[in-house]
């Protein structure tokens, strides 16, 4: 069995009694095969298994943790404590969330909503301000005591602009005010935030991040991706990580039929902060942990095996980020952006996060070492240094199955496409950006015809390569109906199509959120597809999704989600 895919079963003993049945066969007295004995049998005609000897299933069975029996209802000859009539509901294997950031989501669910609709209710500075005027007095928050807030979207307020220093020293010049923007790779902050955070005119840009400034060289607030480090430590580098705020997250991700858990981003802090918690009150989903290793002298945390899962918490891998956030204007692109940011020349196209060298090093010591790797690259220049990285290592000896996952890929190129498949290269794409900003990736990041190839789902799927799609939770909900929606019709918040050519049709899109997220994190053999002697990870949805036209995906309801035979959401009536 592959190493990173451990399933917890009870095939052994099961395989043991049948030894033992064609042990008495052979002696000439073969006893009865006794009936299956099930928790619960789910039967209906929308029963989507992703497992092709399965096709055809209108039955599922599980018992315990485990699927027991998959095919006809008129097949089924064992006995069911309880069996659930589907009807006009559909059952699929639950939603696996191929990248998200669970502690993140957890930790910033408190703090304020300065997103825009749908997400929250942010359309100018204005309304931004009132916002965190309502949230300091809502909460009363002291005097020199933190205000945070996330999810704001310069793409989308009305001013068409990041709120600078000016705007939150208007909110309050006494409390240190820092948001988050919606991408996670920038940051503003009041003058007091920066003060608190030691950024001034004399601190220089750090490597990999830019201090934004005006014309005298002051500080204007706007932070981008390392420069934002003094104001996250400051805001949210002390204090654990509570288990009821993780306990929260877990119940938001089932609400949304999801039942494994992506952090795409952890210290070893907090895996092994997930890992307290389960050994305390035990845990709702699985857990994927990939650790943090930016850090040159990183080492794979003690005690802990890649692979291994410890009470539903697995240390899956390492992450490292190659650039930035396309919707920000700081994802590194082989091509200028369409319109720079303000004070940009003509032809800016962002930038590294590291130089090549790094990638190279880091890429070649794990790939070498089999040990899974998430790698975060929006733009195509970006791409192309792991891809590079990737060919360099692989020189001395073929890689083995290491799967590297890059992460967003939302410009690659067709030949960079062609040249994944042979390096083992999995692309999980962050296609909810086709809905969230795709009028401003066409009118402003990207232009036109670049726009339209974002998160190149179909050109992947031409070339017979497994891929994922992905929210980015907490950038986006982790809704995954919406993404499924957003992958398979791609309409912008305008109603517009950005890329007809590459929209999925249902069943391909769900599969990239069940069968392929499972092949992504070597979980095949346990997860994915309703088969027999798989985890019992089940989703139940009010319609069937592939009997209604994938502009409607949106109607649909996500009515149970079980998860290792547990459910752990049912919604109410």
């Amino acid at each position: 069995m592959n190493r990173h895919c451990r399933a917890e079963s009870r095939l052994g003993s099961i395989a043991t009694g049948l030894v033992s049945a064609a042990v008495l066969a052979l002696a000439g007295c073969s006893p009865p095969t006794p009936p299956l004995q099930a928790d619960r049998l789910w039967v209906g005609e929308h029963i989507i298994t992703f497992d092709d000897a399965h096709a055809d299933a209108t039955a599922v069975a599980i018992a315990g943790e485990r699927i027991v029996w998959v095919g006809r209802r008129e097949d089924w000859r064992g006995a069911a404590r309880e069996t659930v009539e589907l009807g006009e509901r559909a059952l699929l294997p639950g939603f696996i969330d191929a990248h998200g950031h669970l502690s993140f989501s957890a930790r910033t669910a408190n703090l304020a909503n300065v997103a825009s609709p749908p997400v929250g209710a942010v359309g100018d500075i204005a309304s931004l301000q009132a916002i965190l005027r309502s949230y300091i007095g809502e909460r009363g928050i002291a005097p020199g005591e933190w205000v945070v807030g996330i999810g704001y979207d310069d793409s989308l307020i009305e001013e068409q602009r990041h709120p600078d220093r000016d705007d939150l020293d208007a909110v309050s010049d006494a409390h240190p005010i820092a948001l988050i923007h919606v991408s996670g790779h920038l940051a503003t902050a009041n003058s007091l935030a920066l003060e608190q955070a030691g950024i001034s005119k004399d601190t220089p840009d750090p490597p990999g991040g830019v201090i934004r400034r005006r014309a005298d060289g002051e500080p204007n607030g706007v932070l981008e991706e390392t420069a934002t480090e003094g104001v996250r430590s400051s805001v949210m580098g002390g204090g654990d990580l509570s288990a009821a705020d993780l306990h929260a997250a877990f119940d938001i991700y089932a609400s949304h039929g999801i039942t494994t858990v992506q952090d795409g981003a952890a210290s070893v802090a907090e895996l092994e902060r997930f890992a307290e918690v389960a050994d305390a009150s035990g845990l709702a989903l699985d857990v994927e942990v990939y650790v943090i290793a930016m850090d040159p002298d990183f080492q794979l945390p003690q005690g802990w095996t890649v692979g291994e899962s410890r009470k539903r918490v697995k240390l899956s891998g390492i992450k490292l980020f190659l650039d930035g956030s396309p919707q920000g204007k700081t994802a590194y692109l082989s091509e200028p952006y369409h319109v720079p940011p303000a004070g940009m020349d003509a032809d800016y196209r962002g930038y590294p996060a590291v130089p090549q060298a790094f990638v190279d090093a880091k890429v070649a010591r794990f790939a070498t070492a089999n040990v899974p790797m998430l790698v975060h690259c929006n733009g195509d220049a970006a791409a192309e240094m792991l891809l590079d990285a990737l060919d360099k290592a692989g020189e001395g000896a073929p890689l083995g199955d290491h799967r590297t996952v890059m992460i967003h890929a939302q410009t690659v190129r067709e030949d960079q496409i062609d040249r994944m498949a042979p390096l083992g290269v999995v692309p999980s794409y962050f296609s909810a950006h086709t809905f969230y900003w795709g009028d401003w990736h066409r009118d402003s990041v990207l232009g036109p015809e670049r726009a339209r190839r974002i998160s190149p789902t179909r050109s992947t799927l031409a070339r017979n390569m497994p891929f994922t799609v992905h929210n980015d939770a907490p950038v986006v909900p982790p809704d995954m109906i919406r993404l499924v929606w957003a992958t398979a019709n791609r309409l912008t918040r305008s109603g517009q199509v950005l890329g007809e050519a590459q929209r999925l049709d249902t069943l391909e899109a769900l599969r990239a959120v069940t069968a392929n997220a499972a092949y992504q994190s070597f979980e095949e053999c346990c997860k994915g597809t309703l088969t027999p002697g798989k985890q019992a990870d089940l989703v139940v949805l009010s319609r069937d999704p592939l009997s209604m036209p994938a502009a409607d995906l949106l109607d649909l309801d996500v009515v149970e989600t079980v998860s290792r035979g547990a459910t752990v959401f049912i919604a109410s009536n």
